[in-house]
């Protein structure tokens, strides 16, 4: 069988324990390898050319192949099976997070497979190294309790029903932060719908009638204890109204204006996910491709040995297009989907770090407003002491010797005593 000039471009890596012997009688430029089924291949790294065949020792070109052949190692998100990059270095795309820039790529089908299975994890078709495998990551925020550096991985439902995205678990939160939001909105209102319904029954009962005939200082003091309850009734009309104006409608203006940057965020990320799943499904599909055209090659080679015929030649030339095409997919899905990830590594540091300031401003936001309701508090109190201030003074004032005198000049009949009868 001719040398099979394949597109990959493997690049250089040490060879399998054992093998410096064969290394050394291969030409210049040479290099063995073994695909995932033990078969050895050759790679020139001048040329790029990948074949199974020996290359002669003396004039450079590939020996006859020899029987039992395997089908070609595949690449795998880039990579060949002996774990050397299909394109060249500069082409790969670095993460953020130095510590998983390693995890840009799918799994390898190299011949360490199972060995790569273990050191790597995939969450929701994104693939990052295994923890057991990885020392301690290093934090974007190493000194702080950040969102953009806890949330990457799944947590289980505590009740065993499946598990939840760290980035949903986010937006939960934010969720909740803005229903709790809506809540103290509502108990604000219900606050002030207490306090007008408290003015209203002060100013009404400040109209009633009773006790209206008392007369002298007590009088006076009984009147403007009802004329407080009037005074009363305004400061806690103007208390329910400031609440209004200073607490609840702030607090439900920025509780709308928090759930339109949360949608931004949601369906922001959400799309980069529909494009990172589809890209990770690209690869896939083309991996699979790949792997029926080097089956296909493998059985019309095995044919070609068996029988050698021009129809046979021709249709392993068709085969090996084919594989070399499937090939050319592979690694242009695996680059697609390689900046998929990227570009979804770097708006999800970006999104988390949005996420934490919109909590961090909503909790102050709250704080302030909640602030703002105490003082008004503290005023109305102040407001209140003021309005009783008045009867305090008239009760210090009341005098009932002076009470007696004054009715008794205004109600007197006389003050002559009866004359005793004489007999």
């Amino acid at each position: 069988m001719g040398s099979e000039l394949l597109c990959f471009k493997p690049g250089m890596v040490p060879p399998p324990p054992g093998e410096e012997s064969q290394i050394i009688l291969l030409p210049p430029g040479w290099q063995s390898y073994l695909s995932p089924q033990g078969r050895r291949y050759y790679v020139n790294t001048t040329t790029n050319e990948t074949t199974w065949e020996r290359p002669s020792s003396s004039s450079g070109i590939p020996a006859s192949p020899g029987p039992h052949r395997s089908s070609l190692p595949p690449t795998v998100n880039g990579y060949h099976a002996a774990g050397t990059p299909a394109h060249p270095p500069e082409t790969a795309h670095m993460s953020v997070r130095k510590s998983t820039g390693d995890s840009q790529n799918l799994g390898s089908s190299s011949p360490g497979k199972k060995q790569n299975k273990e050191n790597t994890i995939t969450i929701n078709c994104v693939t990052f190294p295994h923890p057991d495998t990885m020392p301690e990551q290093q934090l974007l925020k190493p000194t702080e309790w950040s969102y953009c550096d806890y949330f990457w991985a799944d947590k289980k439902d505590p009740q065993g029903n499946g598990t939840m995205a760290g980035f949903e678990l986010l937006l939960q939160k934010q969720l909740k932060g803005k229903q709790m939001q809506k809540e103290m909105s509502e108990f604000i209102r219900e606050r002030i719908k207490i306090e007008e319904e408290y003015a209203k029954n002060l100013a009404k009962l400040s109209q009633n009638s009773l006790a209206a005939q008392e007369e002298g200082s007590l009088g006076e003091a009984w009147a403007q204890v009802k004329k407080s309850l009037a005074d009363e009734a305004e400061v806690h009309l103007k208390f329910s109204a400031k609440l209004h104006s200073e607490v609840e409608k702030p607090l439900m203006n920025f509780r709308e204006n928090f759930k339109k940057d949360m949608k931004k965020c949601e369906h922001h990320i959400t799309d980069l996910r529909k494009q990172l799943a589809s890209r990770h499904a690209a690869v896939e599909k083309a991996r699979k491709a790949l792997t029926e055209r080097q089956r296909d090659l493998e059985i019309k080679t095995q044919q070609l040995e068996i029988k050698l015929s021009n129809k046979t030649e021709e249709d392993i030339k068709k085969a090996r297009r084919k594989s070399t095409q499937a090939g050319d997919d592979l690694m242009r899905c695996v680059d697609l989907y390689n900046q998929a990830q990227s570009k979804w590594f770097e708006e999800m540091v970006t999104t988390t770090l949005e996420l934490e300031r919109l909590e961090a401003e909503r909790v102050e936001m709250i704080r302030q407003h909640l602030c703002q309701y105490t003082q008004l508090r503290h005023e109305t109190d102040m407001f209140n002491q003021s309005t009783v201030e008045p009867v305090d003074q008239l009760l210090r004032k009341v005098d009932p010797a002076k009470d007696r005198e004054l009715w008794v000049r205004e109600h007197k009949t006389g003050n002559i005593r009866p004359v005793d009868m004489e007999i």
